[in-house]
């Protein structure tokens, strides 16, 4: 592990000052070969989710780690993608002159090394190590070992498009073991190597990556996101963005775990968003009101405002109006994604300006928390921290910046 540590630092070194036209090379080669090596990814896909349902891992984790030739193909337009977007390091932030003839410049810098520890998703392989090389950073990923076979293909396409472009093959490392040992050892920091780490996971993980981690952490916290349907939502417009929100894709950290409905309209809309959500296969939890609503709904506990179910579950709550809403989801949110759906956009703007999560949504699906719908390309994942980044993670929030000062000879009285 120590060695892994070394050489992502010396190819960070490289990657720091590599001209874009390279970076770009490397990520387009690295799709070529995603798409050149396909039958290799799905084979290796399907032993990890055999092994993965032999192992009794629930519906929402199988999602997460399933792959066809869809999923592939995303993850090779999304390298394109990245490849597309402007390059970071060296773009200028802000520049003043000073009255004592001083010009500053603020420009941004790769962060280094980053380590990335996540579970399930093999996309976050490719996604992960293509934002971190686009923005001039080295990658450590160390993925989950449900889908270590997967993560191997795709690790070994990244890999074949850097050494075609010449830039260090080190450039994104895979950890070659999965068990505890080696996320203890990137949370100590890989011999003072790492200069960030990204968990993207479960609450235990980035739990254990909080108490334990040496080095700055990324927080991605759990997606315990909401809808709000107030007083004056458009009833068919709520079911749209309610059922998109939860049942899209349910495994996700952006889908709708509590729906929220106000009692100003609660007459007319909640029980046709019930029997919607209940008709399209989704277990429906909730309080006394959505029990009345309709007989299939169960009651809620106390632990369900608080629950990232990951799966087709939803808890359904009556409000008494927005300012009830909203500290609802102060007490039992994540600070990750909660949207409004609203015609009144003076309440709309309240909602936006009273809730603390990363992402607010105005008539909108929750499903749209990414990175890539957000015109990043790819996402590390969502942070819902409040330094340095916040939201989706992408190739700009894995800089940071330094001040060139240029001058003529001054000297300071």
């Amino acid at each position: 592990m120590q060695g892994i540590g070394a050489k992502a630092r010396d190819a960070a070194t490289v990657l720091a000052t590599a001209p874009t036209k390279q970076k770009d090379a490397a990520l387009l080669a690295a799709a070529m070969c995603i798409r050149a090596n396909v039958d290799d990814i799905l084979a290796a896909n399907e032993l990890d989710v055999a092994d993965a349902k032999k192992n009794g891992l629930t519906p929402a984790m199988i999602d997460r780690l399933a792959l066809d030739t869809k999923r592939v193909e995303a993850i090779a337009k999304a390298l394109e993608e990245i490849a597309a977007l402007a390059d970071p390091v060296g773009s200028k932030i802000a520049e003043w002159d000073r009255p004592n003839g001083l010009h500053i410049e603020r420009v941004r810098v790769p962060l280094g090394v980053i380590g990335i520890i996540y579970e399930s998703r093999p996309n976050v392989t490719a996604d992960a190590g293509a934002l971190c090389l686009k923005a001039g950073n080295a990658a450590v990923l160390r993925g989950g070992s449900e889908a270590s076979r997967s993560n191997k293909a795709i690790h070994a396409s990244l890999v074949e498009g850097i050494i075609a472009s010449n830039l260090p093959e080190a450039s994104i490392q895979l950890v070659p073991v999965t068990d505890r040992v080696a996320v203890g050892e990137m949370l100590k920091g890989l011999g003072g190597n790492l200069d960030v780490i990204v968990p993207r996971g479960g609450k235990s993980l980035v739990a254990r990556v909080q108490e334990e981690a040496r080095v700055p952490v990324f927080a991605h916290l759990e997606g315990v996101c909401h809808v709000y349907v107030d007083g004056e939502a458009d009833l068919e417009m709520a079911r749209n963005i309610a059922l998109n929100a939860k049942l899209r894709r349910t495994g996700i950290c952006g889908s709708a775990e509590t729906l929220l409905v106000d009692e100003a309209c609660a007459a007319t809309h909640l029980a046709p968003l019930v029997k919607a959500l209940l008709d399209a296969g989704c277990e429906v939890r909730g309080d006394e009101a959505a029990q009345r609503a309709d007989a299939r709904v169960k009651p809620a506990t106390e632990e369900d405002w608080y629950t990232e179910y990951l799966d087709a579950i939803i808890a359904v709550r009556v409000v008494n109006g927005v300012g009830t809403a909203i500290a609802h989801i102060r007490k039992y949110g994540s600070s990750h994604t909660e949207a409004i759906v609203t015609s009144n956009q003076k309440t709309a703007e309240r909602f936006f300006a009273e809730v603390d999560s990363a992402i607010l949504l105005h008539n909108a699906s929750t499903q749209f928390a990414d990175g890539g719908e957000f015109g990043m390309g790819a996402e590390i994942g969502i942070a819902t921290g409040k330094f340095h980044a916040r939201g989706p993670v992408g190739v700009e929030q894995l800089t940071s910046f330094k001040y060139l000062v240029r001058g003529s000879g001054q000297v300071r009285p």
